[in-house]
């Protein structure tokens, strides 16, 4: 059987995982459009978390090095509100404490992406491209083409675009058809060093009208991810970014000593995004051009892997019974599975963050006794643990 030929363009960590996933079905070329190469000096401070599940999906890929502890355990999650003056009260906590189940794992950006470019770099079915943009995207016969600067159109089964919701590329093809918002917040990363302790707790932070994540990536070193509203850090930059270190400092002294910013502030805004349409002629959407959500529960990347588990098995399924990957049915069938459950767990995102920007005193407190009651359930907190794990299942 002829080799069916697919392209994958954007080189973030949706496009490399993309890339690696599907390198391991059978009679696949991969022609991987990135702007990372094995030679790129990768300079990133942004953090992902894995779920449990979806840590065992990498580890099978490779991307994950035994040798080294990239991938940070932690055992447990606590979620605070602020009380009177500066103190917070804790409201909901859930832990896993057996040896091959965590809450979930911390890595950092750059260091995941090397892993990725190094098993890209060994696998002789994807042929990394970098340095060309995508000029134009067309039908010849029952193919589609691309178009990479002046160079001769190539002809692909299937184009997978992992270039998110603001490129051109993106636009062009699906026209922007989606539902939407900003949430009129920027999140602001950093890393911190500080003195050793135990530190394999996370912790939620839910201040006044801000959210902040303290995310452990090892024992002395923790990650700050702080979503604010933009009317509030409307700053110059040296004193915005002075203002907040103020800030992570003040909030951070009950749980860390010494602190010392390590690396500087890097700022992104925070929108939500749910994609009315998955795929068009042999071009499938994917990864945050599908769907974009708050970053409070560290879902993101997660809710991409899950795609991609399910993208993986119907090619599979349809390599398997000698089919054309790229036709309709197949991107149907994927469209079909994914979007009721990346649609019910993007709103229930929302409701989430949504239900801590109440500023009537009386409707949050009622909201923290729910919260605190809830935690008194195993059950709840079992089934919270299972949809942060696994996503929806239905």
């Amino acid at each position: 059987m002829e080799k069916q030929k697919i392209c994958i363009v954007g080189g973030g960590l949706t496009g490399l995982i993309t890339a690696i996933t599907l390198s391991k079905l059978n009679n696949i070329s991969i022609d991987l459009v990135s702007n990372f190469n094995n030679k790129t000096n990768i300079k990133s401070i942004r953090t992902t978390a894995v779920s449990q599940n979806n840590y065992d999906f990498l580890k099978k890929l490779n991307v994950v090095e035994y040798s080294k502890r990239q991938f940070w355990p932690c055992q447990e999650m606590k979620l605070y509100v602020q009380s009177d003056g500066e103190h917070f009260l804790e409201i909901f906590d859930i832990k896993k404490e057996e040896k091959n189940k965590k809450i979930f794992y911390m890595i950092e950006n750059n260091i995941l992406i090397k892993n990725m470019l190094k098993e890209i770099n060994n696998c002789k079915t994807i042929k990394l491209t970098t340095q060309k943009k995508v000029s134009e995207i067309s039908t010849s016969g029952f193919l589609r083409s691309i178009k990479f600067d002046e160079t001769k159109n190539l002809n692909y089964n299937l184009i997978i675009l992992c270039t998110g919701n603001n490129s051109n590329l993106t636009n062009t093809v699906f026209n922007n058809q989606s539902y939407g918002r900003s949430y009129e917040e920027t999140s602001i990363t950093t890393l911190i060093n500080h003195d050793y302790c135990i530190n394999n707790i996370a912790k939620q932070i839910f201040l006044d009208n801000s959210i902040l994540a303290l995310l452990p990536i090892s024992n002395t070193k923790t990650s700050i991810v702080w979503t604010m509203k933009r009317n509030e850090i409307n700053k110059p930059k040296r004193t915005l970014n002075s203002f907040i270190k103020k800030k992570i400092r003040k909030y951070t002294k009950d749980f860390y000593n010494n602190i010392k910013f390590v690396e500087k502030l890097e700022f992104k805004d925070v929108n939500f995004l749910i994609k009315k349409e998955y795929f068009k002629n042999r071009v499938l959407l994917f990864g945050e051009g599908l769907h974009q959500v708050h970053p409070l529960a560290g879902q993101g990347f997660n809710m991409i892997l899950r795609d991609l588990m399910c993208l993986e098995k119907i090619l599979k399924d349809n390599i398997n019974l000698g089919l054309d990957i790229g036709n309709d049915d197949v991107l149907s069938e994927f469209s079909f599975k994914t979007k009721p459950r990346n649609f019910a767990y993007s709103m229930g995102i929302d409701l989430l963050k949504n239900s801590f920007s109440f500023k009537n005193k009386k409707i949050s407190k009622v909201r923290n006794n729910v919260i605190s009651g809830l935690n008194k359930s195993n059950f709840v907190k079992e089934v919270f643990y299972n949809l942060a794990n696994e996503g929806f299942k239905f």
